[in-house]
């Protein structure tokens, strides 16, 4: 059995107001679980689970399924806007680390099922049991040994090609 894959993140809480506020969030996978699917715990103690495919696609173009809308916002960042009857939450990633969260998943994945294969499931969320944030230590950015990739002239034309066709289709926020 895989171990489950876990990685303590910051992202930035948007709000209404002129700042916005770095927040520790917990990224899971747990590579037993066949639905493919990736947990994010927030602070408060929510967890949002939904099929890593819905972060996969959402790294090169927006996406929606049921209360999770996922869009890149320029070349390093990553947007993820959770609706519940709360209201909404959105959270700035660097797309970097959810780069980063996912490739461990795909190491820690049988490929004898594809994610292509299989029904999308609908997001959910759940409250996870307090647990105190003093205890956890973020291991990010101690073991992180990537190096910075950088593009080449023809694909650079390409991205930007790319990013101006999917604008148009980014969600409305108001």
């Amino acid at each position: 059995m895989s171990p489950v894959i876990e990685e303590h993140a910051r992202a930035r809480l948007i709000t209404d107001g002129p700042l916005t506020r770095p927040v520790p969030v917990d990224l899971r996978y747990d590579p037993a679980d066949e639905r493919r699917t990736v947990h994010i715990g927030l602070p408060d103690g929510t967890d949002w689970a939904f099929g890593r495919d819905l972060l996969e696609r959402g790294l090169r173009t927006p996406i929606e399924r049921g209360a999770v809308r996922v869009w890149p916002c320029g070349r390093t960042q990553l947007i993820v806007e959770l609706h519940s009857t709360d209201g909404v939450e959105v959270f700035q990633f660097e797309i970097r680390t959810l780069i980063r969260f996912l490739a461990r998943t795909r190491t820690q994945t049988p490929t004898a099922s594809p994610d292509a294969d299989r029904t999308p499931q609908p997001p959910s969320r759940t409250t996870r049991p307090e647990t105190p944030r003093t205890a956890r230590t973020d291991t990010s950015r101690t073991t992180r040994t990537d190096k910075p990739r950088t593009a080449r002239p023809d694909e650079s034309a390409q991205q930007e090609e790319g990013a101006t066709q999917e604008r148009g289709a980014q969600p409305a926020h108001g």
